[in-house]
């Protein structure tokens, strides 16, 4: 039934600022915008391995009854190393949410939340590497 992620969706206020902090933090610039680069309400970025979609959206459009503020799931993004991941998030103004946690047999986690209120995790997770390598993708 369920797939793959096919996209998540962060909120922001100022979905510009937005659209400049995730450009900068991922060193690419977004595949697709909406209604323009100077005022855009939607932005989204392909980004890792398997080309997910991350999509910057302008707060006015969440649905009725979203949280405010960080809550609910933590989607967390594979890194090749947490620690120097979450360094350097926290340097760009992200805070902390969840300390950098080692949960044994090789998974390390931590979760920041980003200046626009999203929680952003960060995982090393060996099984994700082993799926990698079981694809050809390594």
């Amino acid at each position: 039934m369920l797939r793959g992620m096919a996209t998540v969706s962060y909120w922001a206020d100022d979905p510009k600022a937005a659209h400049a902090w995730y450009r900068e933090l991922l060193g690419i610039e977004p595949y697709f915008q909406r209604p323009d680069p100077e005022n855009p309400a939607y932005v989204e970025f392909r980004l890792g391995d398997y080309q997910a979609e991350l999509g910057i959206i302008d707060a006015r459009f969440a649905p009725p009854g979203a949280a405010a503020g960080p809550g609910g799931a933590v989607l967390y993004w594979h890194v090749d190393d947490v620690e120097d991941a979450l360094s350097r998030v926290l340097t760009m103004g992200a805070t902390a949410h969840e300390p950098l946690t080692d949960r044994g047999t090789g998974f390390i986690t931590a979760s920041v939340i980003d200046p626009f209120g999203n929680i952003l995790g960060l995982m090393y997770n060996p099984h994700y590497l082993e799926m990698l390598e079981a694809t050809g993708r390594s």
